[in-house]
């Protein structure tokens, strides 16, 4: 069975999902849309002529009809965050950007399952969700899966430590109101604030971990990133084709990202990101994981702040 994935937007973002789709075999078909037809067979051009060193894939420019039977389509499209600038600011452009690009995409690709990376990723996973009458499970916004890699990496760095063993999450909002469980938080079923302790090697110092400075880099990396670089791509398209392997595989996978929510945590009408299963058929599930009281407190904080956003646009 073949793997067809369409990208629409052939930005950083997009070309960079393509690329990394190419060399690790993700997919076997990818589509690339873009408004600007030049840069999408720009990018097309460049990936497939290094793909004789790669598994087989088609790999080419096109439009909204050349969607068609596609398993997975990647919204990347939109208006890109500048130095300084809130993803939230963004959200009336790109849900324009977006209600535009749901009329097109959507006659073509009933059955994709959507993946949804544009920023402010929340809100805009919401009108997708509401505007394209799509089943719910079809429509899944990228979130803090990012968010959570960053978490990740950070402290593994931190004990020095293989990432595959730290287990820790970022919930709510991909933005400023995101925040970590850390009652969940652990390296290998040790508690994240025990795991010190539990060292044999008593020479090694390894300073007390502050939360709030953890959480602090997390929100903070991508505005540094795109303040030094111009642009975040890397590590939100590695992020992406997680998502799309997981799909493909059929194999459920937990990961944080964003769905409606329908009364989980006593939170309605709003798209976040919690523990969900992601599987074959799309969003197959939802894992409501204990959480500590403060911990609803700022994950019902981080719900009120994207309704206020929903609140102040047109959808």
């Amino acid at each position: 069975m073949g793997k067809k994935v369409t990208i629409i937007g052939a930005g950083s973002v997009g070309s960079t999902i393509a690329y990394t789709m190419a060399v690790n075999g993700i997919a076997t078909e990818v589509v690339m849309i873009d408004i600007n037809e030049s840069k999408s067979l720009g990018e097309a051009l460049d990936i497939r002529q290094g793909v004789s060193f790669c598994p087989p894939i088609s790999i080419y420019a096109g439009s909204y009809p050349d969607a068609a039977n596609s398993d997975i389509v990647i919204l990347t499209s939109g208006v890109a965050r500048k130095p300084g600038q809130s993803r939230l600011d963004l959200a009336q452009i790109n849900v324009n950007i977006t209600k535009s690009i749901i009329a097109e995409i959507v006659k073509y690709a009933p059955n994709a399952i959507y993946i949804i990376v544009s920023n402010p990723v929340d809100i805009l996973t919401y009108v997708f969700t509401k505007v394209s009458g799509l089943p719910e499970k079809q429509v899944i916004g990228s979130g803090t899966i990012l968010d959570t890699a960053r978490l990740r990496a950070r402290l593994a760095e931190y004990y020095s430590i293989n990432q595959q063993n730290v287990h820790a999450y970022v919930f709510g909002e991909h933005g400023d109101t995101s925040f970590v469980p850390w009652s969940i938080a652990n390296i290998s079923n040790i508690p994240i604030d025990e795991y010190t302790d539990c060292l044999t090697d008593k020479d090694a110092v390894i300073p007390k971990l502050v939360h709030s400075e953890v959480e602090d880099y997390i929100r903070k990396s991508g505005g540094k990133i795109i303040e030094r670089k111009g642009a975040t791509f890397y590590a939100v398209a590695v992020s992406v084709c997680h998502i799309c392997k997981c799909i493909f595989s059929g194999a459920d996978t937990t990961m944080t990202v964003s769905s409606m929510m329908h009364g989980e945590y006593g939170i309605n009408d709003v798209c976040l990101s919690t523990l969900s299963i992601v599987g074959a058929g799309g969003l197959d599930g939802k894992l409501l994981v204990p959480l500590a009281d403060e911990e609803l407190k700022l994950l019902h904080r981080s719900a009120e702040n994207l309704k206020s956003v929903l609140n102040g646009i047109q959808i």
